[in-house]
Order: structure tokens, then sequence, then C-alpha cells
């Protein structure tokens, strides 16, 4: 499979055309081979517009959630950015073409190291991976946080890894249908707003606690 012209067919197709506007963002999606983050076995889907699932209830997110979120996150060069659960690493590689340092947090070691070896391969020498709780967030002040999955309540501790004016993007899920969410921090105060809908799956653990009625 030719999977530079399948990138660049994406790129032509669904992003271009879903409201990315921003050039910076459009041409890191067409440089991070997504192929090389999937196991070989969906190599050839990685540029289908849908999540792929890489086991263990984890996925890679669809390139047009990866790119609209990157854009809701206002990226600049300097940025310092916290991905939290990145699995193998693609959105941490698509925002480590754009911004200066990145964090790449994640729960599962195996995928993580999986993310390392890629890193390596590809020559992406500013992401960090770090293996921690995704919940508790990565100590420190990001310009930017972006969650690669969904969330049904996002932890009051992403938002307090925020810098000032720093900018968190995430997709919150309501029921069936999640909403992609920009948080602003402002002093002590957050303000926040919804943007647009994803199915993106909810990230293990991330789930709401039910109650249960008898």
């Amino acid at each position: 499979m030719d999977f530079d012209r399948a990138r660049e067919k994406m790129v032509a197709s669904q992003i271009r055309t879903s409201e990315v506007t921003d050039p910076l963002v459009i041409d890191a999606m067409g440089c991070v081979p997504r192929e090389k983050f999937l196991p070989i076995d969906k190599q050839n889907f990685a540029y289908l517009d849908e999540d792929l699932f890489i086991g263990n209830g984890r996925f890679v997110m669809e390139p047009l959630v990866v790119a609209r979120l990157i854009q809701l996150a206002e990226l600049e060069a300097a940025d310092s950015v916290l991905v939290i659960g990145a699995g193998t690493g693609y959105l941490a590689a698509v925002v480590a073409s754009m911004a200066d340092a990145v964090v790449a947090l994640e729960s599962d070691s195996d995928l993580a190291g999986r993310a390392v070896k890629i890193y390596d391969e590809l020559g992406i020498k500013n992401v960090k991976v770090i293996v921690g709780d995704l919940k508790s967030g990565f100590m420190g002040a990001f310009d930017a946080v972006i969650v690669d999955g969904a969330v049904e309540m996002i932890p009051d501790q992403f938002r307090n890894q925020l810098k000032e004016g720093g900018r968190l993007a995430c997709v919150v899920r309501e029921g069936p249908v999640g909403r992609a969410t920009l948080v602003k921090r402002a002093g002590d105060s957050y303000g926040s707003r919804q943007e647009f809908d994803a199915m993106t799956p909810c990230l293990p653990g991330f789930e709401k606690q039910r109650n249960f009625v008898f």
C-alpha cells in the first residue's frame, strides 16, 4: 500500500473539508505517518476516518478528531504540551511537529514502550514518554493539555496543570455522543466552551461511577 498517497488523500478529503483551517495542523497531519502507530494488521486501515483499536480497550483516535482537537488547543511553536492517554503516541507525534516540548503520559507500559520505539525510528526528539496514572496527570504547568480519548468528566488535576492562559482540549462523553470541549485558564478561574460532536470512545477508567438502584 502507498501510505504517503493515502495520507495525502486523507488530508485532502477528511481534514481540509471539515473545518480544519490552521495550516500548521494541516501540514502536521500530512507529515506524521499514522500507520507507524498501529499494529501491522491494522496499518492498511490507517487513513480511514475512524478510531482503530490496538488492544486492552485502547485505540488510536480518528484523524479528523485529532486534527480538530489540536486546532482547538491553539498551539504555538514555543508551547509545552501534555498529552494524556497517549497510547502508542500518534496524537503526541502530531503535536510534537507543532510545539516545542511534549510530555506523553501513558498508563500502559507496553504501549509506552512502543511509542518510544516509534519516536526513535521517526527521529522525533521533543516527546518525553512517561508511564504513570492518567487521572493524576503529570506534575508541572503546561501551555496546553490534550486528552487522547474521551472522558465522561474532566478531572480537576487536568485543569490545575495549565499555565496562566493555558488551554485544555478533550472530548467529554455525554451518553452515546461526545462534545469536544475547550477549557481556558485565567488566574484561578476556568472558562469552557463546546465545539463539535465526536464519537470518540472513553479512555478506560474515565467513565463516571454508576449508581445502581435496586
